[in-house]
C-alpha cells in the first residue's frame, strides 16, 4: 500500500497567499489570505513581511483545524534565484540568503522559501521548492544574444510550463523525459518554450521584455526606438521599466487589461480590439513557430496554458496559425499548486532526488 503524505503548498502573490494542503494527489484544503499591504520588496521590510504571512498562515491553519504535526513537507515557488536546472530543491541557508537579497530581482515569489522553511523548520520537516522561474537549461547557442556582453536569460513560467508539459506527455502515451513538446504560457506575461526531452532549451524571457506583448508588457520592441525613448528625457529608468512591464501591451493600446471588456468591443465590431488582439495572438504563434524550428519540426504537441487560454477567441486565433506543427492541447489556468505537490511528491517517494542549490561565491 502506497504512503500517505501530507504537503502545505505556499504561493505567495503581491497581495495575497495561497495556502492549499494535499493529501497525495488530492487537495484537501484550499485559500488565499488577502493582505492589508501591498508587498513591495523592499530589502529592509522582507523580514518583517515573512513574520506577518507566517502568522497569518499559521492563524488560518488552526482555525480550520488543521493538525500540523501530520505534515510531511511545506513547498513553495522558488522566487528569483541563480540560474538552476529543473527538479526540486530543499530549502537550505544558501537559499534564505540568495531570497533575501533578491539576487535576481524583486518578486513577491522570493518570500515563498523563505515562508517554508520558516514553517518546516519548527516543524523539523524539509522545506522544498520545484522548477523555480530562474530553470536555466538553454542550450549554448540560444544565450547569444547579437551583442557580447549581453545573454539572453532564462526566466519563464518554469513551474506551470514543465507541469502541463507532463500533462500533455501522458496524453500522448509517452513521458516528459522522451517527448519534444512546445508549451506558450498565455498571462500577464507571456513565455513560450521549447521543451525537449524533459529539458526547456530555448524560451523567451517575458519578464524583461523578450517575445510577444501580453496584456500588460510590451514584449520585444525595435531597439532603435527603444533607445530613442530612454535618451528622450521623458522617463526616469524605474518609470520606463514599469511602462513597458506593467503598462505595455494590450493596456497601453486599448486602456485595459479586462479580457471579457476586450472580447465585448470585438464582438460590438470595435476595429482597433480586434487588430491589437488579433495582434498578440499573431506573436504569439510567430513564436510558437519559431520553437518548432529550434526543435528541427520534431514537435509531438503544442500546449497553451495559462489565464489567458480560458478565452476560446485567442486559442482560436492561435490554433488557425500554428494547427499545421502538432496536435493542440490547452490547459486553462495555472497548475502550480498541483505542481509544487508533484515535484515534492517525487522526493519524498525516492522517485527522484531533490538537488542541492549551491551560490557560486
Amino acid at each position: 500500500m502506497q504512503k500517505r503524505y501530507r504537503i502545505l503548498i505556499i504561493n505567495p502573490k503581491t497581495t495575497t497567499t495561497i495556502i492549499s494542503i494535499f493529501h497525495n494527489e488530492m487537495c484537501i484544503f484550499k485559500q488565499s489570505i488577502h493582505h492589508h499591504s501591498v508587498f513591495k520588496n523592499d530589502l529592509t521590510e522582507i523580514d518583517n513581511e515573512v513574520m506577518v504571512r507566517k502568522k497569518e498562515i499559521l492563524q488560518l491553519l488552526i482555525d480550520a483545524g488543521i493538525n500540523m504535526s501530520k505534515l510531511d513537507a511545506v513547498a513553495a515557488n522558488g522566487g528569483l534565484l541563480r540560474p538552476v536546472e529543473g527538479g526540486t530543491y530543499e530549502v537550505t541557508e544558501d537559499v534564505l540568503i540568495d531570497l533575501k537579497n533578491s539576487y535576481n530581482g524583486k518578486h513577491a515569489s522570493n518570500l515563498g522559501g523563505i515562508l517554508a522553511y520558516e514553517i518546516a523548520h519548527g516543524l523539523n520537516i524539509p522545506a522544498f521548492f520545484v522548477d523555480p522561474p530562474v530553470v536555466d537549461e538553454l542550450s549554448s547557442i540560444a544565450k547569444l544574444s547579437g551583442l557580447p556582453g549581453i545573454e539572453r536569460k532564462s526566466i519563464f513560467h518554469a513551474l506551470n510550463q514543465k507541469a502541463v508539459a507532463r500533462q500533455a506527455a501522458q496524453e500522448l502515451h509517452t513521458t516528459y523525459e522522451k517527448a519534444n513538446l512546445i508549451v506558450a504560457h498565455l498571462g500577464n506575461g507571456i513565455t513560450i518554450g521549447a521543451h525537449e526531452r524533459g529539458k526547456v532549451i530555448d524560451v523567451n524571457n517575458g519578464l524583461h521584455g523578450d517575445g510577444p506583448f501580453s496584456l500588460e508588457r510590451a514584449g520585444t520592441i525595435p531597439s532603435e526606438a527603444l533607445i530613442e525613448l530612454c535618451f528622450s528625457g521623458q522617463y526616469s529608468k524605474d518609470n520606463l521599466i514599469r511602462e513597458i512591464t506593467y503598462k505595455g501591451g494590450i493596456k497601453a493600446y486599448l486602456h485595459t487589461d479586462n479580457v471579457e471588456e476586450i472580447e465585448k468591443k470585438i464582438n460590438q465590431h470595435d476595429p482597433l480590439a480586434k487588430n491589437v488582439f488579433e495582434a498578440m495572438a499573431y506573436q504569439i504563434a510567430k513564436e510558437i513557430g519559431s520553437m518548432a524550428t529550434v526543435l528541427g519540426g520534431m514537435v509531438d504537441g503544442v500546449v497553451l496554458t495559462g489565464e489567458l487560454s480560458h478565452s476560446k477567441k485567442l486559442t482560436e486565433f492561435i490554433t488557425e496559425r500554428v494547427h499545421w506543427i502538432a496536435d493542440i492541447f490547452i490547459y486553462p489556468g495555472e497548475y502550480d499548486l498541483q505542481a509544487l505537490n508533484a515535484g515534492t511528491l517525487r522526493v519524498l517517494r525516492k522517485e527522484e532526488s531533490a538537488k542541492k542549490y549551491i551560490r557560486n561565491l
